[in-house]
């Protein structure tokens, strides 16, 4: 990919109309194509592309797969360019500021590039800087993008059609707290203090006064990638050990902490000195605690198979998006549950169970929450991590396990007893009216009072066989209608007359009787077909 040059709208614009023509994206997007697209439009587009891989509540399974295939190969800003907008952002000179500056840098991506430096301390950094104009070109290309976003059919897998201006809104959104660095620096922080008790675990540490909304400056983490395992066994590091610690840390970070790292690929993970160290702080998922209670009781009435617990559940984690037919979800739900009862826990692929409860929602009509594919996401790409350190580790046995080991603190005893008070006071006072109602309630079935409320469900295709059936019946009472009528009219003396004993009114009543008559009985005939 070239270096970021600015350019005018209407350039850019018949920039990108001519890509969207060398693919013939009018006639159809497939992901390889939509993926050869971005790469071809920039670097501003491969990181829409690369934010959109997350989205799997948005797009096809397949696209967001073939995305993640999206690489950054940006060619870096020059040294004076970098240093400058770390004087500008900074206020000072680079050499009053560091000791040592690198001036080829150590990494190079669309939104920054990151230096090796050294403070005046001698302490080692890395700086990220941001590339400047980046957010004006990135809302220029996001403009261009609504415009354009009718010309990108992409194909449906998702039940409803993708609307792909609400897509362009969700990465913009998403782009702009990955350019604000001191969003990222905040969220290094907050990591950091919830695993602060960890020892097994740590992340960069942020120096503050050396970093802004567009220059972050932490401690350089050199450590062992934790997918070269040559290398760690080499250093005497056990895989199955990392594995174990790696896998219920996450799961810590999701049901306990509810701010969890939304992308744990090999690339953000690095060992050093006995720890897992967290890197790149910049995308990280959000569960409030309402969506943590909901998460903890939906993997328990899993493990239970307690098939109208998980229903309920995903009737109040979910948004629907048309009339639910309850019968059907749990019907669903039920065939999913018998699906996996025959499996160990620690033999259930996450990816599976994933994409089965997303499916199983889709038809039912019920959507997700924006964080789930974020929550969904994390925990295929950290399972994947996982089965390259020890296939043996499985994410679905480690969460149940660390559920079951943590139920009583995630029990509130103040909570459970205004919850049990407020039972008990309703049963003690619903308790001597209990008595009085029965006997009312024998007296009705004496005489015979006693009704019976049933609520039907009928699905979408009993509906308009109903319909039909009353359109049907409705139509065989006008064709008896149109006959006596014109038997009627027959009758009137004063009436001209077509035929002896037939008036011109009876005639044609008669006639459009028999055309309604003919019509039944074709409709009739043409179903039993």
């Amino acid at each position: 990919m070239e270096k970021i040059k600015p350019s005018g709208s209407h350039e850019r614009l018949r920039e990108i109309l001519a890509v969207l023509r060398k693919y013939r994206a009018t006639r159809g997007m497939t992901p390889e194509k939509l993926r050869m697209i971005l790469e071809d439009l920039g670097p501003t587009f491969v990181k829409f592309g690369q934010i959109m891989s997350m989205r799997t509540d948005m797009l096809p399974r397949s696209y967001c797969e073939e995305l993640s295939r999206l690489r950054m190969d940006v060619r870096p800003m020059e040294y004076e360019e970098a240093a400058g907008e770390v004087e500008r952002a900074l206020g000072r000179p680079i050499h009053e500021m560091f000791r040592k500056f690198e001036r080829k840098p150590i990494g190079s991506a669309s939104i920054a590039q990151v230096h090796y430096a050294e403070l005046k301390n001698g302490e080692r950094v890395v700086v990220k800087v941001r590339r400047p104009g980046i957010r004006e070109v990135m809302e220029r290309d996001t403009a261009l993008l609504h415009r354009v976003s009718g010309l990108l059919p992409i194909v449906g897998g998702t039940g409803d059609a993708v609307d792909f201006d609400q897509v362009i809104d969700e990465i913009w959104a998403a782009a702009l707290a990955e350019m604000d660095f001191s969003n990222e620096a905040a969220q290094a922080e907050e990591f950091a203090r919830l695993n602060a008790d960890i020892a097994c675990v740590s992340c960069p540490r942020i120096l503050r006064e050396y970093s802004t909304e567009s220059v972050l400056t932490m401690e350089y983490v050199e450590g062992i990638p934790i997918d070269e395992k040559n290398r760690l066994e080499a250093e005497g590091y056990d895989l199955t050990e990392i594995g174990e610690k790696l896998a219920e840390n996450y799961v810590k970070q999701i049901v306990d902490d509810g701010f969890f790292h939304a992308d744990p690929h090999p690339g953000n993970l690095r060992i050093r000195d006995g720890k897992i160290v967290w890197l790149d702080m910049g995308l990280m998922g959000h569960l409030t605690k309402r969506d943590r209670e909901l998460f903890r009781s939906a993997i328990s009435a899993a493990v239970r198979g307690d098939v109208n617990e998980l229903c309920n559940l995903l009737l109040v984690f979910c948004e629907p998006k048309r009339t639910l037919d309850r019968s059907r979800l749990f019907t669903d739900i039920d065939a999913l549950m018998n699906r996996y009862e025959s499996l160990d826990i620690g033999s259930m692929n996450l990816l599976e169970i994933r994409d089965d409860v997303v499916a199983a929602a889709e038809r039912n009509g019920l959507a997700f929450p924006k964080g789930f594919s974020v929550l969904g996401r994390g925990l295929v790409t950290i399972e994947g991590v996982l089965s390259s350190l020890d296939p043996e580790i499985n994410m679905m046995q480690v969460m149940v396990n660390h559920l079951s080991n943590r139920v009583l603190d995630y029990m509130d005893p103040r909570k459970e007893l205004r919850k049990a008070l407020a039972a008990l006071y309703q049963s003690g006072r619903r308790m001597p009216h209990i008595p009085s109602q029965l006997s009312e309630l024998l007296k009705m079935g004496i005489r015979g009072q006693v009704k019976t409320n049933v609520e039907l469900q009928v699905s979408p295709r009993g509906e308009h066989v109903i319909s039909h059936t009353a359109g049907l019946i409705v139509a065989g009472l006008a064709e008896c209608g149109l006959l006596i009528a014109s038997a009627v009219l027959c009758t009137v003396p004063a009436a001209p007359q077509c035929l002896p004993g037939v008036t011109v009114p009876g005639a044609v009543g008669f006639c459009m009787a028999a055309l309604l008559g003919g019509y039944l009985a074709w409709d009739v005939l043409r179903r039993k077909k």
